[in-house]
């Protein structure tokens, strides 16, 4: 295999995995295609979702800025306090912020909707779950990968427990 043969895949060629969470109302076939084409500062993926299904919930990103293509069908894009319309050839932008830029794609259509997504790769992140008042904070790779989910509300002072 050449070298550029490596940095190129088709659609057609991904072996999607199924994902379901929360009694099936999370559920698509994805597969993250940056590891399959060499990818280092960007993360790639694809996603199909079901009709009446989304792929994870209503989120923000403070230090990663995300990007969809919808290759296929339609659906309803929520972020922040608005929801639209969105269709196939539609670029949404996704930047980096709290509550305001939190995002979610639905299918609330009769057919499956099927959308790329592009997003920067740091060596750290935090979200933020505005739905269930949930943040995480993400860092480091292999068995150091930190990935810690809390609520909001169960935060402690900076100072607690040092002597």
């Amino acid at each position: 295999m050449s070298v550029i043969d490596s940095r190129v895949v088709n659609i057609d060629e991904l072996s999607l995995e199924h994902f379901s969470a929360v009694g099936g109302k999370f559920e698509s076939d994805a597969v993250r295609v940056g590891p399959l084409v060499g990818a280092k500062d960007l993360g790639y993926s694809y996603d199909v979702v079901q009709p009446g299904k989304v792929s994870c919930p209503f989120h923000s990103h403070r230090a990663e800025e995300e990007m969809f293509f919808i290759v296929r069908g339609e659906g309803t894009l929520r972020y922040g306090a608005e929801t639209r319309r969105i269709r196939a050839g539609d670029f949404i932008c996704c930047p980096t912020g709290g509550p305001e830029t939190a995002h979610q794609i639905i299918n609330d259509s009769a057919a499956e909707l099927a959308y790329i997504s592009v997003s920067t790769m740091m060596p750290a992140e935090v979200c933020e779950y505005p739905d269930s008042g949930k943040v995480g904070a993400f860092g480091g790779s292999g068995e150091a990968r930190l990935r810690h989910m809390t609520e909001r509300a169960s935060a402690v002072d900076y100072w607690k427990g040092e002597s």
